[in-house]
């Protein structure tokens, strides 16, 4: 399949990028991008991994020792779940710049962000949220419900070209204000947002940093501490090439102090954890004596955690590291603009803002859940379609190639 015109001036405009960011990463048993051989061939161009991330083979060859490990057969192979865990920790510390000690494991983006809600005493306790339209849309049904029962909720429109307006934000947050909300990446139009920006807007009245960073972990460089981002929750079935119900929450160790245990689970317990209601237990006027676990598990955990999950992220953020973040967005950044200029040239209406290095690139067309999935299907492209909009996302394992797809299953103009 040829290329577009646009595509080819900008991906030969991009090469030295590429292959500095190649020079950079090379060792002699790293992996290279494209990293198609690492994936199973597919049947179509899959432009959605921001919607859900395909498995890496390694992972698949992980899960599967795992599940014979689990039979407990003979010849199994041996894995050590605990020790994949204690892995999986470091290294999503290394990918966010967070130590292990202010990480734990929860289900969803979505639990740790009500989590840290909950810690700060919302709603009973009031203050103003700040929050706005590049976060994660299901947030919206959060603030709306929390706005119902009374809270101060505030939500900074996205300004023309797509991006969240500074000086409105600074405008919104006030004294009264006590956290803000926002995703490193908007899942919406891939928007980045400045994280140190954002804290130091909302540290200057006393509020507190929330960011979901699911669209920023393994694909965007972040770091945590840096920014002085307070709290950070994200899922794994993205960027970070996992699966459902296993995420991480993000607590900055000088604040796991401040706030109640949102809830009680057992791995919040460190220590000794000593009984005094079995046969031959020492009395005591309680039910068990216990310490508790130092860092943000001992107040945020609850219980067991998927080891399948832990397994296969053991895998995929082990490839994440070789690979490298840098180098992956530098890799992906001439595909992303090359579908920036060929619609923005067809008269597509953008709604991201150009020169974004996120992974995902969006777009505006009424009734686009009516008009394009046919096209699409009869190319054989995958991207996400909503009802008034459509987004591409890009992953290590796509080329022009895929992005010359898309391409020429969109129309020469936006459909009427």
């Amino acid at each position: 399949m040829s290329f577009t015109r646009r595509a080819l001036v900008t991906a030969a405009a991009a090469a030295p990028a590429i292959a500095a960011a190649a020079q950079a990463t090379a060792q002699a048993s790293a992996p290279t991008l494209p990293a198609k051989s690492l994936f199973a061939k597919m049947p179509y161009a899959y432009l959605d991994s921001g919607s859900t991330h395909p498995m890496p083979l390694g992972a698949q060859k992980a899960l599967t020792d795992y599940l014979a490990y689990k039979t407990r057969a003979a010849d199994a192979p041996h894995v050590d779940p605990d020790a994949a865990e204690r892995r999986v920790m470091e290294r999503f510390g290394r990918l966010v710049g967070a130590d292990p000690s202010e990480l734990c494991f929860i289900q969803s983006t979505t639990m740790g962000e009500n989590l840290v809600l909950k810690a700060m005493g919302y709603p009973q306790t009031g203050g103003r949220i700040v929050t706005d339209a590049a976060h994660f849309f299901g947030s919206f049904y959060t603030y709306g419900e929390l706005a119902k029962l009374g809270v101060d909720v505030a939500t900074i429109p996205f300004a023309k070209d797509g991006a969240i307006d500074y000086g409105a934000f600074a405008a919104a947050v006030n004294s009264k204000t006590k956290l803000v909300a926002v995703s490193a990446v908007s899942t919406a139009n891939g928007f980045q947002h400045d994280l140190k920006k954002v804290c130091d807007i909302a540290h200057a009245h006393g509020a507190m940093v929330y960011v979901d960073m699911v669209h920023a972990c393994g694909s965007t460089p972040i770091d945590l501490r840096a920014a002085g981002v307070d709290f950070a929750a994200s899922s794994s079935y993205k960027w970070l090439m996992g699966d459902f119900g296993l995420g991480f929450l993000y607590v900055r160790k000088e604040v796991q102090d401040k706030f109640p245990r949102p809830w009680w689970g057992y791995h919040q317990v460190g220590g000794r954890f000593i009984t005094h209601v079995y046969p031959y237990d020492d009395p005591a006027p309680t039910d068990a004596t216990y310490g508790y676990d130092p860092g943000a598990t001992g107040r945020f955990g609850m219980g067991t955690t998927s080891w399948t999950g832990a397994i296969q992220l053991d895998y995929s953020l082990g490839l994440i590291e070789a690979l490298t973040v840098p180098a992956i967005q530098a890799y992906r950044q001439p595909m992303m603009d090359a579908v920036q200029t060929e619609l923005r040239r067809r008269g597509y209406e953008p709604m991201t803002p150009q020169h974004t290095r996120t992974p995902l690139v969006a777009f505006a067309l009424k009734d686009a859940r009516r008009k394009l999935p046919p096209l699409l299907d009869k190319a054989n492209v995958k991207i996400t379609v909503s009802q008034h909009r459509f987004r591409a996302s890009m992953s290590v394992f796509n080329d022009m190639n895929d992005v010359d797809r898309l391409l020429a299953a969109l129309p020469a103009s936006p459909p009427a």
